[in-house]
């Protein structure tokens, strides 16, 4: 019984050493992961989609009431928001400060005459995202609002600012996920703009 009753100990002992080292083994695990991801050379941040090569699923969203650009009433974001244009459709709000850091490059984008730039308004108020505008500048040619975020649902949105270029036949092209920078500009959007307009029937 004496041995039975030792090996039975050694047993529980090899368990309880097994029990204790798994979560090591799994955060060294996880670390190699995160550490491959950070020096692969990738942008993490450009995520793929799966709704990249499909339709843009638009909706028809109520305008941003007041705002304006050029001294003209900006007009909603509709279904037929982009059509036969190439369009970057960015997802924004006045209380996200990343979108704060990306506007003054929304504004030069806005001035690419090879570009539409539309502004959906995520779970904002009003009064809120006007004085955002009227602040920081309007470089969106239209703006619709989603209140309860159903047409980031549609989009697949994972936290704003996010970025999507759409074809001139309404395909969604390129996804940015976070502000944009100098190097997600150079190394990403710009690109996937050029690429689109060298595509037949662009």
């Amino acid at each position: 019984m004496s041995g039975a009753a030792g090996e039975e100990k050694r047993g529980v002992s090899r368990l309880r050493m097994v029990l204790a080292a798994a979560p090591l083994v799994l955060f060294g695990a996880l670390a190699a992961i995160f550490w491959s991801q950070l020096h692969s050379g990738r942008d993490i941040s450009e995520i793929p989609s799966a709704l990249i090569g499909t339709k843009a699923p638009y909706r028809d969203l109520e305008p941003l009431a007041g705002a304006v650009r050029d001294g003209v009433p900006v007009p909603p974001i509709t279904a037929e928001t982009g059509r036969g244009k190439l369009t970057l459709v960015n997802f924004w709000a006045s209380w996200c400060v990343p979108c704060r850091q990306e506007h003054p490059v929304l504004l030069d984008l806005s001035k690419d005459p090879r570009l539409t730039v539309v502004g959906v308004n995520y779970k904002d108020g009003n009064e809120n995202a006007l004085r955002f505008l009227g602040e920081l500048g309007n470089p969106f040619s239209a703006i619709g609002l989603d209140p309860n975020g159903r047409m980031a649902i549609d989009w697949g949105v994972y936290g704003i600012p996010e970025s999507y270029l759409v074809g001139p036949d309404g395909t969604i092209l390129y996804k940015k996920v976070g502000p944009f920078d100098r190097k997600s500009l150079t190394e990403g959007l710009l690109p996937a703009i050029v690429k689109a307009l060298a595509a037949p029937g662009a």
